[in-house]
């Protein structure tokens, strides 16, 4: 058993638009994804849940969930918080259309007020200045509003540098009216990065934004893009100042069972066992310490061809990602409108999408294969 201590982080708020949560599979690389983020607080747009379905976005270790949702399988949103921190909720507000929540509360005694918005494709500029006066009296110095406002904010926002059109303008002057302020381009006032990908016109735009009142400016220590393949958008993490002690916890190991349908691995354990055996089978060792210590042995191998295999897979997926960004930077050169290169795009995508998917199916098959196993030892008959 190896013994993990507690460590010291910033305060972290995701956000992102997962394109849709109904499919098992995705919510499992959902779970993986926010778990090697590691955020404090996370936002979706667009869950497509209604009622039942919200019960089965489950995240070990973020396990105080929030969320708004219509009736019918689109948009909807949630929020998820951390186990690591104390949150005691305050206010919540939801729409019935599943376009937004205001969760107002306190972190660590530290209040906090998140809006959580979806904004539809049609009218998104004049939807979100309506969330904003409607929600003015919420809005104050510890309040953050992010999301899939659906358009730019800036013509830096687009590949394309289109201007902006009146309602968006509009939309500039009441954040600025209510003191926000998009703090991506407080930190980042030049420079160009997306969020989200159309493969039918080859463009990029960044149309997921995160606004901040102007007087805690200095409260929020940084901001990033976060590539996201399982959806098509990209997030958004905000890092704060403010840090917050995690708690001590410890892992065991288990045999990973999916190992065993690697052919490489399978015939090095027989090989390894008949080494073993040849070596240290005589009639002065029991066969139970033997089994022992061939047990122990096999286990560092075990770790060893694991670690393997996922850098392995690792290596993989990063070579693919590189690739994949310097397409998207050639894509999003002005006037850049190459077929080809969009086509590979989405290829690209599509393949990293399907070495992912195929990790998540083998880890759903070894969580399902466990619980049976438990199950059979429950119904097997005592003698």
């Amino acid at each position: 058993m190896s013994q993990m201590t507690g460590n010291t982080n910033h305060i972290t708020i995701i956000t992102l638009n997962v394109n849709g949560l109904n499919s098992s599979i995705k919510r499992h690389r959902l779970a993986d994804w926010i778990k090697k983020k590691n955020p404090t607080i996370c936002c979706l747009q667009e869950t497509h849940f209604i009622e039942r379905d919200t019960h089965r976005l489950k995240v070990k270790g973020w396990g105080k969930t929030y969320h708004a949702h219509g009736h019918s399988k689109k948009a909807g949103v949630s929020i998820l918080i951390s186990d690591n921190v104390d949150f005691k909720p305050k206010l919540v507000r939801r729409d019935k259309e599943g376009q937004f929540i205001l969760l107002k509360g306190n972190i660590n005694q530290q209040d906090i007020t998140i809006i959580n918005i979806y904004a539809p494709n049609s009218g998104s500029s004049m939807y979100v200045k309506q969330i904003l006066l409607n929600f003015r009296n919420q809005i104050d110095h510890n309040t953050i509003i992010l999301g899939d406002f659906n358009m730019p904010l800036s013509p830096l926002d687009r590949s394309s540098r289109q201007k902006l059109n009146k309602e968006t303008i509009d939309l500039n002057n009441t954040i600025d009216n209510l003191d926000l302020t998009d703090i991506y381009r407080v930190y980042h006032p030049t420079k160009s990065e997306y969020t989200f990908f159309s493969a039918a016109h080859g463009s990029f735009s960044k149309i997921d934004h995160i606004l901040c009142h102007k007087a805690n400016v200095s409260k929020y220590k940084k901001i990033e893009t976060l590539p996201c393949i399982l959806s098509d958008h990209n997030g958004l993490k905000l890092e704060i100042n403010e840090r917050v002690k995690h708690r001590n916890y410890s892992n065991t190991w288990r045999l990973n069972n999916m190992l065993l349908y690697d052919e490489w691995i399978t015939e090095n354990i027989r090989k390894e066992i008949k080494k073993f055996l040849e070596v240290n089978e005589n009639k002065e060792t029991s066969y139970q310490n033997l089994w022992d210590t061939m047990k122990a042995v096999l286990r560092g191998k075990f770790i060893s061809w694991s670690a393997f295999n996922k850098r392995s897979k690792t290596q993989q997926i990063n070579d693919l990602t590189l690739h994949l960004k310097a397409l998207e930077k050639e894509q999003t050169k002005q006037n850049s409108t190459k077929s080809s290169r969009r086509q590979e795009i989405v290829k690209l995508r599509s393949k990293i999408n399907e070495i992912e998917t195929k990790e998540t199916i083998q880890k759903i098959d070894k969580i399902n294969s466990w619980f049976f196993e438990k199950i059979n030892k429950i119904d097997t008959p005592l003698d």
